[in-house]
């Protein structure tokens, strides 16, 4: 067999579809057996974990990607930008806490979140991304079909639960219960980032619930980082630049 078709039984695709161009390049230099062996190697490993990396980030279901780098501190008070620093460690997650970021529309939840959940996949974590509405969508179909225990067992297994937009949309009884009951069970196994529109005091707006809510409330918070993005959207920003910009 060729080394081409080896490669192929041994699932090496990098080595099966560039083991010629290698062989070439070391044949054309002179090229040790141990150093050509080592390099090609070392190219199969990281088209692996590159193909690996991928598979996570596609696997998070992101709605679009955003990244740490690109995120900017600088419409808030040190205090929120120095806590932003500390969580990009991702220590975190290690640790199975909570973060919840709480403010108005457009001000960089979402794009926080992203960005954290991104930095999980390419340290190899396991993330999940949903949005609360959907998320509830999901919850129903798998109860009509009798398989929310499989889907909580899939909920639980992730590294960190991304859940989006909570506050935008209100529940009836059913939903309410079935969200606490998933929360519930993934609480301690793994860390969630909650974005919110809402403080904690106004989240039985959602689901209508005093007791549900404190429940919940008490359950996430725990071990919990409550960070207040309030502020100017970063949409109206762009606009009154641009509008400087063209008038001036």
């Amino acid at each position: 067999m060729s080394i081409k078709e080896n490669a192929q039984s041994l699932l090496l695709a990098y080595t099966a579809k560039n083991a010629d161009i290698h062989l070439q390049e070391a044949t054309a230099t002179g090229m040790a057996y141990d150093a050509f062996l080592d390099g090609l190697l070392a190219r199969e490993l990281e088209y692996r974990q590159e193909n690996r990396l991928k598979k996570r980030i596609v696997g998070a279901k992101f709605p679009f990607k955003k990244y740490l780098v690109d995120f900017d501190r600088t419409p808030f008070e040190k205090k929120t930008a120095k806590m932003i620093d500390t969580l990009s460690s991702l220590e975190f997650i290690k640790n199975k806490e909570n973060i919840i970021l709480i403010g108005n529309p457009g001000v960089g939840k979402t794009h926080l979140a992203i960005a954290l959940g991104i930095e999980a996949c390419m340290r190899d974590m396991r993330v999940l991304f949903a949005s609360v509405p959907n998320l509830v969508i999901e919850l129903r179909e798998a109860m009509s079909l009798n398989q929310i225990s499989v889907y909580k067992k899939k909920f639980e297994k992730y590294d960190l639960v991304i859940l989006d937009e909570l506050g935008y949309v209100s529940f009836d009884k059913d939903g309410n219960e079935i969200l606490f009951s998933l929360l519930s069970s993934r609480n301690d196994r793994g860390s969630i980032i909650i974005t919110t529109n809402l403080v904690f005091e106004r989240w039985d707006e959602v689901f209508k619930d005093p007791i549900l809510t404190g429940a919940l409330v008490d359950r996430l918070a725990h071990k919990s980082y409550v960070i207040d993005m309030t502020g100017e959207s970063y949409r109206i920003r762009e606009t009154r630049a641009w509008l400087e910009k063209t008038v001036g």
